[in-house]
Parts: C-alpha cells; sequence; structure tokens
C-alpha cells in the first residue's frame, strides 16, 4: 500500500539527504566565515506577528488555534521572523547585526504547477548595514557561497523595487491601477503590462517609460537612465557595483524590471539563476522599514536560496558537462 502525503511535498531518500546535507554544510562555512551566527525560530508564529511584518505581501497560507484559541501560522520565509528575533532578543545590541540560517518554510501552492509547499532555504539576513556598503557585503556572501557550493555558471540579477513605484508616481498613474501594474511586472508579463498599460489615459511618451523602462537589463551600461526616478534608482545600482570586487561583479546582471512580491522590499532586490534550470533559486533583497514595525528602526538586507533548488541547478550542471564531454 502506497499512502499518498500532501501534493508539494516529498520524501528524501538517505543518499539524496546525503548530498543535501554536504550541501549545507559547505554554506554554512561560508555564512560562518563571514562572520554570520546561525539562529532558529520556531516553524509556527502568531499571526499577528506575522501580518504585522507583511507590509502588503502575501498572508501565510496555513493556519491553525492553539489551545488558547490563538491562531497560529506556518511561517513562508525567515525575514519576518528573524525581524521579530532582533525587536524582542536584541533591543540593545549594537549593530550591524548578522544572522545566519538553515529552516524549513510553507507556501500555498498550485499544485498542477508542481510548486514546493515545503522547502528548506539557507540564507543570511544583515541588520543595521544600510546601502549601498550593506548590500555590496550581501551579494558578495551569495556569490561566496554559490561558489563553495560548486556552482558554476549563475548569475546574479539585481534591480530595484523602488524604481517602479516611483515612475508610477512621477508619471502620475493613479494610485488604483498601481497594484495591477506592479503585479504583471511581478510575474514577468510584458505582454499583460503593456495590455494594463494600454488603459491607462496617459500621454505616449508616459507609456513608453513604463513598458521599455523594465525591460532594460545588462551590464552596468544599462545604468544611464533619463533623469527622474530611473536616474535616482540606477544611482543606487551603480553606487553597489563600485564596491563589489570583480569576480563579484561579473556575475552580475543589472534588471531594471526586478522586482520581489513580498511587501517589505525597498530598495535593490536580487535574484539566482542558472541556465541549467528555468526557476530562480534564492533571491533577496533591501527591507529598510521592516525592522520598525518590531520596535527597532534599523536598515537590513538578506537573501535566502532555496536547497532543493540549489541542489538540482549542480545536478543539471553536471550532466550537462558529462554531455560535452
Amino acid at each position: 500500500m502506497i499512502l499518498p502525503i500532501p501534493s508539494g511535498t516529498r520524501d528524501v531518500l538517505p543518499d539524496e539527504m546525503g548530498e543535501l546535507r554536504t550541501l549545507t554544510e559547505r554554506l554554512r562555512a561560508v555564512f560562518t566565515d563571514a562572520g554570520y551566527g546561525e539562529v532558529y525560530t520556531p516553524a509556527l508564529e502568531y499571526e499577528g506577528v506575522i501580518t504585522r511584518g507583511a507590509l502588503g505581501g502575501a498572508r501565510p497560507a496555513y493556519r491553525v488555534f492553539d489551545e488558547n484559541g490563538e491562531v497560529l501560522v506556518l511561517r513562508s520565509d525567515m525575514t519576518v521572523p528573524i525581524a521579530r528575533l532582533v525587536g524582542s532578543r536584541y533591543q540593545a545590541a549594537e549593530p550591524p547585526l548578522r544572522f545566519a540560517y538553515f529552516a524549513h518554510c510553507y507556501r500555498g501552492v498550485r499544485p498542477q504547477r508542481g510548486q514546493p509547499r515545503e522547502f528548506l532555504q539557507a540564507g543570511i539576513e544583515l541588520v543595521g548595514a544600510a546601502a549601498p556598503v550593506g548590500t555590496a557585503e550581501a551579494v558578495t556572501v551569495l556569490c561566496s557561497a554559490l561558489d563553495r557550493a560548486g556552482l558554476m555558471r549563475y548569475r546574479v540579477g539585481i534591480g530595484d523595487a523602488a524604481l517602479y513605484p516611483a515612475l508610477m508616481e512621477a508619471l502620475e498613474v493613479p494610485e488604483d491601477q498601481r497594484p495591477r501594474l506592479l503585479g504583471e511586472l511581478g510575474a514577468g508579463d510584458f505582454v499583460g503590462l503593456e495590455n494594463a498599460l494600454a488603459e491607462l489615459s496617459i500621454d505616449e511618451r508616459s507609456l513608453e517609460l513604463l513598458l521599455s523602462v523594465p525591460q532594460l537589463r545588462g551590464g552596468p551600461d544599462v545604468l544611464h537612465g533619463p533623469p527622474g526616478p530611473v536616474a535616482d534608482a540606477v544611482a543606487g545600482l551603480r553606487s553597489i557595483h563600485k564596491l563589489l570586487a570583480a569576480d563579484v561583479a561579473e556575475r552580475v546582471i543589472f534588471d531594471l524590471g526586478l522586482s520581489r512580491t513580498p511587501g517589505y522590499y525597498t530598495g535593490a532586490v536580487f535574484e539566482v539563476y542558472d541556465p541549467a534550470v528555468g526557476m530562480p533559486i534564492g533571491g533577496g533583497g533591501r527591507y529598510d522599514h521592516l525592522l520598525g514595525q518590531f520596535g527597532r528602526d534599523l536598515p537590513a538586507v538578506g537573501f535566502a536560496l532555496e536547497v532543493e533548488k540549489l541542489h538540482q541547478a549542480l545536478a543539471a550542471e553536471e550532466r550537462l558537462a558529462e554531455l560535452a564531454r
């Protein structure tokens, strides 16, 4: 008899578990060497804590009641729990604070898309280090971790979460239309974005900017936008680029349309890609206003790698290397 397990979950057998353990130990060594202390927080949090840090992001997918009738939720990432940790346990600690973690997270899924409901994240949070220095440190640790893991062909896309909202504000896009445009942009659906823009009553020049700017991507040469909000955002990205070592900078692709869904991102955002797999294997960014929701108003930046996706990317690169021999 084979008993089913929930969609989006899976059993991990000894051989694969050994490979995942080796991978996480490599990542842990990088985080430790960079000065990040490992923490662990409960998988269950009070719903009020998580929604306090949502800042317009997705609500938790899984809720239960405890014996006192309080609503508990399964964490969907580690950023908000660590923000709570800083606000409650590190109220007087001198920043910057450096945390690392390895933890399972949980999100609602569409079963037909094969998305994971439960997944292991490995990441860091750098609290109290402002941009661009803190952002450059996070990107550097990210690349060091991917190098130590053995990934060869990866690239890190970097954009700015504040760019498109600022562009919409400057071009006077009606406020009630902005969530739809951000939704299309976050999904990477430029056809949907174009259709949504076509319904707006704004001039042709504004429409052209709103459609063309988020499609700019490439090396540092794309960081020369027109005056106004685009120039302000790319100036910040240029500052990050100047602080990156050559071996890190060569991994970076600047993407002015990059957008991430949690509502707490405020500045630079990034995603990790590998041509061997067709999905991002990690990402992160700045969330300079989130800590203020938990009692310590500090700038912060972090990233998370999905360990199983990273493992898949490593395996895919190995297969491609074998075929090339």
